[in-house]
């Protein structure tokens, strides 16, 4: 073998082990190989929560609500969204799935049991507006598809307020309560957008007042956020938030 074709097939060769070299990356880095599994092991809720404090907390600059008590996923299979009807979502998002759903003020690490599932109570922050549950399901190694999410959170209201609307959006469909009666409810296969749903006028009471919400989806990312807006439609910001 001359010196030139040796020299054409060793460079050659390794041009296809650098190929495949660079093929092997690309692969593990996407699949389900050693590899995905693990950067698995870096998953957690930052930057998108903050573990829940005792210390006074306000809504944003905009009026959202960023302090919130999240249950883990409950396993609710959907492989489309789009049987989100009014009817469907009053019936999946009012079954009974733990004890005391609509009465009970959880505390964090609290847990329930929902069928076969032992689900976890978590106390966060949220750092954006909008909480983002499909990072929190997935930074906890949760199901993120398929799933129902609740939330809990106690508004302190420094005097009574008429004539206030709720006002919310999330991804897919939700329902949303205060002081056990229903404020809104929002059906369909929907993004989630700030103020999509308002609800008919409310009275916030003096002191402690108390949202529930939740929210289903099948496919795609999970999320929400909730604003109190007044008559003018400002967002109503004179308000404390915990969690007891």
């Amino acid at each position: 073998m001359n010196s030139n074709r040796k020299t054409f097939m060793l460079s050659a060769s390794f041009a296809i082990l650098a190929g495949l070299a660079l093929q092997g990356c690309s692969v593990t880095s996407k699949g389900p190989g050693k590899n995905t599994a693990k950067s698995d092991t870096t998953r957690r809720i930052a930057p998108y929560f903050n573990q829940a404090t005792t210390s006074k907390k306000i809504p944003d600059s905009d009026g959202f609500i960023q302090r919130w008590l999240l249950l883990e996923p409950i396993n609710k299979p959907n492989r489309s969204n789009t049987v989100f009807t009014d009817s469907y979502v009053r019936t999946a998002l009012t079954a009974d799935y733990f004890k005391d759903q609509f009465t009970v003020i959880p505390k964090g690490g609290e847990k329930v049991k929902v069928g076969e599932q032992e689900l976890t109570w978590h106390a966060l922050e949220s750092t954006n507006f909008n909480v983002k549950l499909f990072r929190f399901a997935y930074g906890l190694r949760k199901p993120t598809y398929g799933v129902l999410f609740w939330a809990v959170t106690v508004i302190n209201s420094p005097q009574e307020m008429k004539n206030v609307r709720m006002a919310v959006g999330s991804n897919a469909a939700s329902m949303w309560w205060l002081n056990g009666k229903e404020a809104v409810l929002l059906s369909g296969d929907r993004r989630m957008v700030m103020d999509d749903c308002v609800s008919s006028r409310l009275t916030l009471n003096k002191g402690k007042n108390i949202i529930r919400g939740a929210v289903i989806n099948g496919p795609g990312m999970s999320d929400f956020c909730v604003r109190f807006l007044n008559e003018k439609g400002e967002p109503v910001k004179d308000l404390s938030i915990s969690y007891e």
